[in-house]
């Protein structure tokens, strides 16, 4: 693999991953990663431009912010990307109106959009609402459709919170898929869609970007196929396994946040 210098010449903005990059979800908020406060604050002193990139669907991007602001982190609504805005926009080009099948702590994000007599479904991280009769409504409702449409928000297979590994959404949109006999559109990491919104509310080309994650396929897999660099970070979700991923080699592996802004600081010209 190429030395540091090489890989990341040229590199004007970074997009960052939140959970398991900067903190990790949990009773109480969560605790953030150790160093991640201070890899934040100095990333936004630098000569660099940043923006924070999610899937988290558990709740709203202003409930997400007021979190990490309370954990220390110096962040603004306007400079975090997620997915929920991100699917109202595609409700709203395409009259569609979506039976929820959402966590209650998303369920601001889409007051506006109209949900009588849904022509969809939209489903993100319920977490404990993913019941056998929530998940069975949804199937209902896709299965009187005579084109069903299935959006998610994500389709993560697993995310780490203070307490260990939990179930993301990924397994219960595979299992609506095959109920149903479709396929979900996602509107979120991995989906190229997701990463050019990102790249044009920072405001550089593809090229000149890299992303920080802990998901090598979501994060990193993502990222490269749109045409940037990825690092990934050995916390939160990430796995010794990674580092040998049959379809997905990062740009580099690096112990956390606090490391990759030390080298993206020596490595990058001001």
């Amino acid at each position: 693999m190429a030395g540091w210098q090489e890989r990341l010449a040229g590199v004007r903005g970074v997009l960052l991953d939140i959970s398991g990059v900067l903190y990790d979800g949990g009773a109480g908020g969560g605790t953030p990663i150790a160093g991640s406060v201070d890899a934040v604050a100095r990333l936004k002193r630098s000569h660099l431009k940043v923006r924070f990139c999610t899937n988290e669907s558990q709740k709203s991007r202003g409930e997400l912010v007021a979190l990490l602001r309370r954990l220390g982190f110096d962040m603004a609504e306007s400079e975090v990307t997620a997915p929920a805005p991100a699917a109202c926009q595609v409700l709203k080009a395409r009259g569609l109106r979506p039976h929820l099948l959402i966590h209650d702590g998303l369920r601001s994000e889409f007051h506006q959009i109209d949900t009588s007599n849904p022509n969809c479904v939209v489903m993100a991280d319920a977490a404990e609402g993913f019941t056998f009769e929530n998940m069975n409504k949804a199937f209902r409702v896709l299965m009187g459709l005579e084109r069903p449409v299935l959006i998610a928000l994500g389709k993560g297979r697993y995310y780490k919170e203070t307490s260990g590994l939990m179930l993301d959404i990924g397994p219960y949109m595979k299992a609506l898929e095959y109920a149903c006999g479709i396929e979900a559109e996602v509107v979120g990491k991995p989906s190229p869609e997701y990463f050019k919104l990102a790249l044009q509310e920072l405001g550089v080309e593809a090229h000149q970007a890299i992303m920080i994650g802990d998901d090598i396929v979501g994060d990193v897999g993502g990222a490269q196929q749109c045409g940037m660099r990825a690092l990934q970070v050995r916390t939160g979700k990430f796995r010794p396994s990674d580092e040998h991923h049959p379809e997905v080699q990062a740009d580099g592996y690096v112990d956390n946040l606090a490391q990759a802004v030390d080298l993206l600081l020596q490595h990058t010209d001001p």
